[in-house]
């Protein structure tokens, strides 16, 4: 009978599990359940001490999604075997998970709270009065919903943080804020390229959001990164627009132009790496 019982069990489990493989076949189109992603925790910040921290400067980095090396922040435009684009992570994070998103006033990036609606605005929605003809050849006025299009976000601003920690003897990098950018043209026929920072977020509030999302993987589809992965592991491009100064934090461009700012980003990022170098002795 115990055996009897035992095999009805195993019967049992066997086709609970062929169950699940061809839900799973069925939706992703894959032999297994995808979870590796989906219950990663990010990695924990090592403790710093202030007294262990012998030097530090906070750096504004900015992000292209035109180039190619970045793509995998932009793409898919649309949802895609469980993918989104970061933009699409951000928003579906502020929507039903409650992360804070801010608008830059007053030189602070994390200052003021913004609504959702205040989102969508920046985003391009809006609501035009047309007017039009009715059944009846009554002229009437209509109100023409526009949706936002989180496709036009095809910048980032990085907020960072780099400072030597004397206790480890290393040179740390760790993201405070980032910021998504608009781009887009008022009329399509309008040449001015025009721009609007849509919101900031706080990153490490973001950490946890960002460790369950995943990115394109070109080299292998069964070992996707997340998003945590590539801003940790620094899988992106991207140049320098500002340093912390004595000027109110103003931009390179406010002071260069063209090439210059070019050569002055490269010239901090030089300034930074020989910071470090000059700490030790060969």
């Amino acid at each position: 009978m115990k055996k009897v019982l035992f095999l009805t069990a195993v019967v049992a489990f066997l086709q609970c599990f062929e169950a699940q493989k061809t839900q799973a076949q069925v939706l992703l189109g894959l032999p297994y359940e995808k979870i590796h992603t989906t219950n990663r925790k990010p990695v924990p910040y090592q403790f710093v001490r202030e007294a262990d921290v012998m030097w530090s400067k906070i750096i504004w980095r900015q992000i292209e999604l035109s180039e190619r090396a970045n793509q995998h922040l932009y793409f898919p435009t649309t949802p895609t075997d469980g993918r989104l684009s970061l933009i699409d992570v951000l928003l579906e994070g502020i929507h039903t998970q409650g992360l804070t998103a801010y608008d830059e006033s007053g030189g602070d990036e994390f200052a003021t709270i913004l609504t959702e609606q205040q989102i969508h605005k920046n985003l391009g929605a809006a609501v035009n009065i047309e007017t039009v003809i009715d059944e009846n050849d009554n002229i009437v006025e209509k109100s023409v919903e526009t949706p936002y299009m989180s496709s036009e976000v095809t910048r980032y601003r990085l907020k960072e943080l780099w400072f030597f920690d004397k206790q480890r003897s290393v040179l740390e990098c760790r993201i405070i804020g980032l910021c998504a950018i608009r781009v887009y043209h008022k009329e399509p026929d309008d040449p001015e390229e025009r721009q609007t920072r849509v919101f900031w977020i706080y990153y490490p509030e973001a950490r946890k959001l960002l460790a369950n999302a995943e990115c394109f993987n070109p080299k292998n589809d069964a070992a996707r990164l997340s998003f945590e992965d590539i801003f940790q592991k620094r899988y992106f491009q991207s140049y320098i627009v500002a340093e912390s100064n004595m000027y109110d934090n103003r931009l390179i461009s406010e002071y260069a132009q063209g090439q210059e700012c070019l050569l002055e980003a490269e010239n901090i990022k030089e300034q930074i790496f020989n910071f470090e170098q000059d700490l030790w002795e060969y």
